[in-house]
Formats: C-alpha cells, sequence, structure tokens
C-alpha cells in the first residue's frame, strides 16, 4: 500500500490540496507558477532568443541563467526548447 492507497481515486484529492497549497503560497510571494517572474519582461530574453537561434547556446544559457536566477541543467532545457 503506498502512500495515498492502492489506487489512483485517492490520489487526486491528495494532489489537489497540494496543488491549492502551492498556488496559495507562490501568491503570497508574488510569484506564479508560469516559470520565472523575472524573465517575461525581460528586455536580455531577446538577446537569449537571438543567441540561441544563432547556435550560441553556451553564452545563450549563461545568460538566461542571469536573466531567470535558474540552475544549469533548466536552462539548458529552456535554451535547448528555443
Amino acid at each position: 500500500m503506498g502512500l495515498f492507497g492502492s489506487g489512483n481515486e485517492n490520489l487526486l484529492p491528495h494532489l489537489a490540496r497540494i496543488e491549492r497549497k502551492l498556488d496559495t503560497l507562490l501568491a503570497s510571494l508574488g510569484l506564479s507558477s508560469g516559470g520565472p517572474p523575472a524573465a517575461a519582461g525581460d528586455p536580455r530574453m531577446h538577446e537569449v532568443h537571438s543567441l540561441a537561434a544563432a547556435g550560441r547556446k553556451i553564452e545563450a544559457i549563461k545568460l538566461y541563467r542571469e536573466v531567470t536566477g535558474l540552475g544549469l541543467k533548466e536552462a539548458k532545457d529552456a535554451v535547448d526548447a528555443m
């Protein structure tokens, strides 16, 4: 028997409660679950996209990390997805 019981029917209410708590916590911090808040309006993101498109991924990753504050793996994954 797992943490939430043997079936998925018990899992959904628990996950919904956890998501509500997380949303409340993020809102109280002035954040959203849609990604790093600094990245959305930062003018340097255009440069990140340009660097990625030009194949200069290492520079794009470095700048993306600077803009967002994310770790190396998360920044690499984001630049690779561009």
